[in-house]
C-alpha cells in the first residue's frame, strides 16, 4: 500500500510538473493599441515622423501592407479587437461612454475571459472603452501612473512588476494608450490649441518631440493648409510619445528575459482624427498600422500583403496561445501561417460595418473591401454625414468650412457631407476614392457581384441591417 502511495504520489508530481511546464513553454501575450493612429511610421515610410522603436519592432517581425478595422470608432472597433466579431453582432454599435452607453451583449465570450480561462493571467493598462465589465475582466487593472494613458512611458513603468512575477503561467498584456486622440477637451475652444493631442502637459519620463508644420507629411485626404500642418505636427508629437513607450516596454520584455517568447501585436484602433479618417470608412478611417512580432517567425524584417481585419486579431491571439474555443464562432480567422508569407493565398477580401460613433451619428455603414475594387452601402445616404464633435472643431476643417473652401483634399466638401447609397471604387485607378462608379454601365456586373457578396456576409454575421433588404 506504502509503495502504491509513493508511486502514485511521484506520478501526480510528475504529471504536475508536466503542465507547468507546458505552461511556460506556451507563449506570453502583448497587444499594444494606439489610439487614432494612421499608417504615420517610419516602417510604413513616412520619413518626417519619429518612430525608431515601432520601426525596431518591425525589424524583428512582419509590417502588414494591408490591415483594416471594420468600424472606425473607439468602443466599437475595440470590441472587435477583443471579441473576434463584427460590432453589428457583438452589440457595442458606439461609444460607451457618458450618454452614449452602447452595451456589448452578455452572450458574448471576450478574448481577455478566453486567454484567462486557457490558464492566462490577464491585465489591462491604460484605455478601455468597452462595457461590460463581466464581458471584458481582466484578472487586473494596472492604474496610477503619471500623465495616465497619455504617458506610455509610465504606463511601461507601471507594468514591470506585474510582468515580473514568479508564476508558471503565460501572460496577457492589453497596452492602450490614448495618444495620439484629440484632446476631448477642444469642443467649442479657440482652434489650434497646443494640447489638442495632450501637448503642452508634464510627462515624467518622456523627451518630447517637437515638429516644424513646414516639416509633416500631408496626405492626399487632407487640405495642405497651414492649419491642418499645425495640428499634424501636434499629432506626430503625440505619436513620438507613444514610440518611446513601446521602446521601454519592450526593454523591460528583454531584462525580464521574456521578449524571445513574447507575442507582440503593435495596431490603432482607427484612422486620425481627422475628417476623412476616423469616422469614416474610406480607406485613411480603416486601412491601419498592424506589426506583429511572434516568436516562432522564419522570416523576420519583412512584410505581408494579406488583407487582415480587426476580427482576425482574437483568433490569431487563441490559435497562438492554443486556446481556440470549441463551437463558438469567430467572424474571423487566425493570421499565424501568414506572417512568413508575403503574398499568402486566401487573403484577398474584408468586411467592415460602422453604424454609430458618437450616439448623435448614426450613419451605418458596410463595406466589402477587395485587393481591385471596394463597394460602400451607405444604408442612411440620405443623411448628411455627420461629425464627431472633435473632428468638426478641428483646424483642418474648420479653416475649410470657414473659407467656404470647394475641396478638402481630393473630395469635395459636398461630396464628403452628401453620399450616394453606394459607392464603388476602382482602387488601382482610383486610390482616393473620388470617382465613384457605381452608376456607371461598364461597372455594372462588378457592382452586382460586390453587392451579392455584401448581402450574403451580412446575412451570414447577423447583421440586423440585413432586413433592410426586405421592407425597402
Amino acid at each position: 500500500m506504502n509503495l502504491r502511495l509513493l508511486f502514485t504520489s511521484c506520478l501526480l508530481a510528475i504529471i504536475s510538473c508536466a503542465c507547468s511546464a507546458a505552461e511556460v513553454a506556451r507563449g506570453n501575450i502583448v497587444m499594444f493599441v494606439v489610439d487614432d493612429q494612421g499608417r504615420d511610421a517610419g516602417c510604413y515610410g513616412n520619413k518626417a515622423i519619429k518612430t525608431p522603436n515601432l520601426d525596431r519592432l518591425a525589424a524583428d517581425g512582419t509590417v502588414f501592407q494591408h490591415a483594416y478595422c471594420t468600424t472606425a470608432s473607439c468602443s466599437a472597433s475595440r470590441s472587435v479587437i477583443l471579441t473576434g466579431l463584427h460590432n453589428h453582432s457583438n452589440g457595442q454599435y458606439g461609444h460607451q461612454h457618458s450618454y452614449h452607453n452602447f452595451h456589448t451583449r452578455l452572450s458574448v465570450r471576450s478574448l481577455p475571459v478566453l486567454l484567462s480561462e486557457a490558464g492566462y493571467r490577464t491585465a489591462s493598462i491604460g484605455k478601455y472603452h468597452v462595457q461590460p465589465e463581466t464581458v471584458y475582466h481582466f484578472d487586473t487593472y494596472l492604474k496610477g501612473n503619471q500623465g495616465g494613458a497619455r504617458n506610455a512611458v509610465t504606463m511601461a513603468q507601471k507594468c514591470r512588476a506585474w510582468l515580473g512575477e514568479k508564476s508558471a503561467r503565460p501572460f496577457f498584456l492589453y497596452f492602450c494608450t490614448s495618444d495620439p486622440h484629440r484632446s476631448g477637451r477642444q469642443a467649442g475652444h479657440p482652434l489650434s490649441r497646443p494640447d489638442f493631442f495632450g501637448n503642452g502637459r508634464k510627462y515624467n519620463g518622456v523627451n518630447e518631440q517637437a515638429f516644424k508644420p513646414g516639416d509633416v507629411s500631408v496626405p492626399p485626404y487632407l487640405p495642405d493648409t497651414p492649419e491642418c500642418r499645425r495640428e499634424l505636427a501636434q499629432y506626430y508629437q503625440s505619436v513620438a510619445r507613444i514610440d518611446q513607450g513601446l521602446g521601454l516596454l519592450v526593454k523591460t520584455l528583454k531584462e525580464l528575459k521574456l521578449y524571445d517568447n513574447t507575442l507582440i501585436l503593435y495596431l490603432s484602433d482607427n484612422g486620425i482624427a481627422f475628417p476623412g479618417a476616423k469616422t469614416n470608412l474610406y480607406e485613411p478611417g480603416m486601412r491601419l498600422p498592424l506589426v506583429v512580432r511572434a516568436p516562432g517567425q522564419k522570416k523576420r524584417g519583412g512584410s505581408t500583403n494579406a488583407m487582415v481585419s480587426w476580427t482576425d486579431l482574437a483568433p490569431t491571439i487563441l490559435d497562438f496561445a492554443g486556446a481556440t474555443p470549441k463551437k463558438y464562432k469567430f467572424h474571423g480567422r487566425s493570421f499565424l501561417e501568414a506572417l512568413d508569407e508575403e503574398n499568402p493565398k486566401g487573403w484577398d477580401e474584408v468586411y467592415a460595418s460602422h453604424t454609430f460613433h458618437e450616439i448623435t451619428m448614426y450613419y451605418p455603414m458596410r463595406v466589402l473591401r477587395e485587393r481591385r475594387f471596394k463597394y460602400t452601402l451607405n444604408i442612411a445616404s440620405g443623411l448628411t454625414y455627420p461629425h464627431a464633435s472633435d473632428l468638426w472643431a478641428s483646424a483642418a476643417w474648420q479653416g475649410v468650412w470657414q473659407r467656404k473652401d470647394r475641396y478638402y483634399g481630393k473630395r469635395t466638401v459636398d461630396a464628403y457631407l452628401h453620399r450616394a447609397k453606394h459607392e464603388l471604387y476602382d482602387l488601382e485607378r482610383d486610390p482616393h476614392e473620388v470617382i465613384n462608379l457605381a452608376n456607371n454601365p461598364d461597372y455594372a456586373e462588378t457592382l452586382k457581384r460586390m453587392q451579392a457578396k455584401l448581402k450574403k456576409w451580412q446575412q451570414q454575421s447577423g447583421d440586423p441591417w440585413k432586413y433592410k433588404y426586405v421592407y425597402e
